[in-house]
């Protein structure tokens, strides 16, 4: 089984404002399929990350917010989007997970960060 990950972050209309999503997407590569997408204002959508790993042969996809937490994007616009490329893909797996911000290990290290001399 082929697993893809899509990272799904807002997006903004500064260019340099995606570069910590493009290193995170570059580190997970190392061992990964993955993918960007942005809600709005950059490129690509959702969709269009969605079908990209559908083509590379992806049997399953796990989209992961890259938010901190979970507001009105992550809870009414994203399971939209991820609805429409299930029905779009039917015979792909797409799972869609919490925003990344919540996890507590996650928590814990923007709290080591913080806190480091």
């Amino acid at each position: 089984m082929k697993e893809g990950i899509v990272l799904f972050a807002h997006g903004s209309r500064d260019p340099e404002w995606s570069r910590p999503f493009e290193s995170l997407a570059a580190e997970l590569s190392k061992k990964h399929v993955v993918r960007l997408a942005y809600l709005e204002l950059m490129q690509p959508p959702l969709a269009d990350a969605i079908a990209s790993l559908a083509d590379a042969g992806v049997d399953s996809i796990r989209v992961v917010p890259v938010f901190l937490a979970q507001g009105g994007h992550v809870k009414q616009d994203l399971p939209r989007l991820v609805a429409a490329a299930r029905s779009a893909h039917p015979n792909i797996n797409i799972t869609l997970e919490q925003a990344i911000g919540e996890r507590p290990q996650v928590l814990a290290a923007i709290a080591r960060a913080i806190t480091a001399d």
